[in-house]
């Protein structure tokens, strides 16, 4: 473990602060509007809600992920695929919490940009001047806001992201000052501190259970606490995360006296409640919802602290953008993901850019907003699908506990708290489902179909691949590299290959060298890419099989490193002649005079699924869904970084379950034909 990785540092705190916590920063614009929906403020509603933020925040954020979950780093690198790699050994099953986790997050990030910012524009009508604004006009601003940010992220975000932390210093302080200058409207906010409120909220109050899927809004950004772990480090993360949650909970003080002190007695509601008929003759003195969180600005304050608010829900939505580029980037090293197109904007250490995924998180992002329009709306939707991801994350982190020998005892103790807390957030939590939680679950739903798609076919590809000895072969690919009658099909032929043992090679690649018409090369090439667990290994190792004749190179790279092995192998090829352990001047003799360097040919065998299988009907669903998701994402050659003017595809059928004996009788047209 790196020192540095555990080394607190000014700098560190400050990026930190700008990149982690702008998910769970910014919910202040929305959780208090969201328990105060629809009800009568008083003493029990406003304290036992915020005791119940208290306790989240403490037990949930700080306990489950401050100073658990950082413990479990992979290399520095944490994040729910990563804590997946540290466990995937123990028991196959585990991907299963994995992928649910990861598709959860994905959906996640298409909720959460759209809250954050319509929260914040939505202040836009406690200025004089623009109250009464339309819902239309807002509407407008926040994709207009939206779609500025997703078209920048071609551009990358290091230059960018070096502003995020002052301006969330920013931020956090003014939630604080904002806070702490209302605690004193009414002291007896203070009683929150005791959980005794939060519980007799959840079962004295009518229906208080289901307020906590309300509460949970809160804490739906503590993932990425651990997803940033490389970016930021344990240390720093548990630094910030004191001034973090210090200005949270003042704030939430702040807002909480502040609703008691002037409305008391009050029934605050959304438009879609006022225009309830039902909802309006049990409270007909109700009135349109305002935000305490604007509430608690002085008018001569309102406008820059809504320019601020906005700026940063905007930095809260670039994290998860940012996170959810990582987070699939992960998952296609993984092969639990189709491959995709990733660009590099900068060199800074995991920037990229996925096109598709960018594309996907920006339609998803501008439906949520066209579909629910309003901050109480989405907040209606916001919460479910995160919710299975910290179940998710609970199980493989108990796993963890058990591969590190943890006390059973402890272990057993720590699935208790969190399972029950976050089974009652997600009974809670499925009360929306009807408000617009369906949304979310679609879309984690698809996600996970896909990766469950992706992971299932490649394990039933594998019975197919047959693996042959490589030194059975050896003879006749030499016999065929000095064959002058055959024509000479290149210089340099190379295979990529799946297989591990660097003795074995598939069958299918000496079929493909060997028969039909045969293609002969001075010198084979085999490339294996070996993805570890480990986040960022890069090496490599060159076995010669046959001297200047045959030659295997083993690529180990890290899940989080990109196989652009075009230029990987011509570094190899450089370095082997440096060392003059490859002499790769072309052998024909008018080039070899000149010193010229022979050609290389790449070699991609692409698969289709052949009419010859006997699938059971589930496995038959699962590779045409395969084939066809293959048929949208990224081709085998473009995915490994293979230029395409030296490449071929070769097509070969695959057979995962052979038709069994074919029943036909021959007919005779007459008597002569007979035997």
């Amino acid at each position: 473990m790196s020192k540095q990785f555990n080394k607190v540092s000014a700098a560190g705190i400050i990026i930190a602060l700008g990149i982690i916590y702008g998910d769970i920063g910014t919910s202040p614009l929305y959780v208090f509007s969201e328990i105060i929906n629809g009800k009568v403020i008083d003493d029990l509603l406003i304290i036992g809600g915020l005791s119940c933020i208290i306790w989240t925040l403490t037990l949930q954020t700080t306990v489950k992920y401050v100073i658990l979950t950082l413990q479990a780093d992979n290399k520095g690198e944490g994040g729910i695929f990563s804590l997946y790699t540290l466990v995937r050994r123990q028991k196959k099953w585990l991907v299963l919490p994995a992928m649910i986790g990861g598709a959860a997050l994905l959906a996640d990030g298409m909720i959460t940009p759209p809250i954050t910012v319509t929260a914040a524009v939505e202040g836009l009508d406690n200025l004089p001047l623009l109250h009464g604004i339309e819902l239309k006009t807002i509407i407008i601003i926040v994709l207009a806001i939206l779609s500025v940010l997703f078209f920048m992220q071609q551009f990358g975000t290091n230059s960018i992201g070096k502003l995020f932390g002052p301006v969330m210093i920013l931020w956090f302080a003014m939630l604080a000052v904002l806070g702490f200058a209302h605690i004193t409207d009414d002291l007896e906010i203070l009683k929150a501190f005791n959980p005794y409120f939060a519980i007799k909220l959840l079962t004295q109050y009518p229906k208080g259970f289901l307020l906590l899927g309300a509460v949970f809004l809160c804490t739906t950004g503590a993932e990425a606490l651990y997803s940033d772990l490389g970016h930021c480090g344990r240390a720093n993360i548990r630094y910030s995360w004191v001034f973090v949650k210090s200005a949270l909970i003042l704030n939430y003080l702040g807002q909480g006296s502040y609703l008691l002190h002037n409305f008391k007695g009050t029934v605050f509601a959304t438009k879609e409640l006022l225009e309830n008929k039902l909802f309006m003759a049990e409270h007909p003195t109700a009135v349109i919802m305002s935000n305490p969180f604007y509430g608690l600005m002085p008018d001569w304050f309102l406008t820059i602290g809504i320019v601020i608010a906005t700026i940063a829900a905007i930095i809260a939505s670039q994290a998860l953008i940012s996170g959810s580029f990582t987070l699939i980037s992960e998952a296609i090293r993984l092969n639990l993901w189709p491959r995709m197109k990733i660009n590099y904007p900068s060199e800074a250490k995991g920037q990229l850019y996925i096109p598709g995924i960018n594309t996907l998180l920006f339609i998803g992002c501008s439906a949520v907003v066209l579909y629910f329009q309003t901050s109480g709306a989405m907040g209606a939707a916001y919460g479910l699908a995160i919710t299975l991801c910290m179940l998710a994350t609970t199980i493989l982190m108990a796993n963890y506990m058990v591969s590190r020998r943890v006390n059973q005892y402890l272990i057993y103790l720590f699935l208790l708290v969190f399972l029950i807390i976050e089974i009652s957030f997600l009974i809670a939590n499925l009360n929306k489902f009807t408000h617009g939680g369906y949304v979310a679950l679609v879309v984690a739903g698809l996600l996970f179909g896909i990766m469950y798609i992706w992971y299932r076919a490649r394990k039933i590809k594998n019975r197919y691949v047959e693996f042959v000895r490589v030194d059975e072969y050896v003879p006749k690919l030499e016999e065929l590299s000095n064959d002058t009658t055959v024509p000479k099909y290149a210089t340099h032929l190379v295979y990529l290959t799946s297989a591990d043992n660097p003795k074995e090679i598939e069958h299918k690649i000496m079929y493909s060298i060997l028969s039909g018409k045969p293609k002969r090369a001075d010198i084979y090439w085999f490339v294996h890419v070996d993805t570890l667990d480990e986040p960022y290994t890069n090496e490599y190792s060159v076995t010669h099989i046959i001297p200047n004749d045959i030659i295997r190179v083993e690529f180990r790279l890290g899940f989080r490193i990109a196989p652009r092995i075009n230029l990987m192998f011509k570094k190899v090829v450089e370095d082997l002649v440096l060392n003059r352990e490859v002499n790769i001047t072309s052998r024909y003799e008018s080039q070899q005079r000149n010193n010229m360097v022979g050609d290389f040919q790449f070699i991609v065998l692409e698969k289709f699924l052949s009419q010859d299988n006997e699938l059971p009907f589930f496995e038959k669903l699962i590779m045409k869904g395969y084939f066809w998701i293959k048929e949208l994402s990224l081709s085998e050659e473009r995915g490994f970084g293979l230029e395409q003017s030296n490449v071929a595809v070769e097509k070969f059928p695959l057979i995962v379950a052979p038709v069994g004996k074919l029943k036909m009788k021959r007919v005779f047209h007459n008597e002569e034909e007979g035997y």
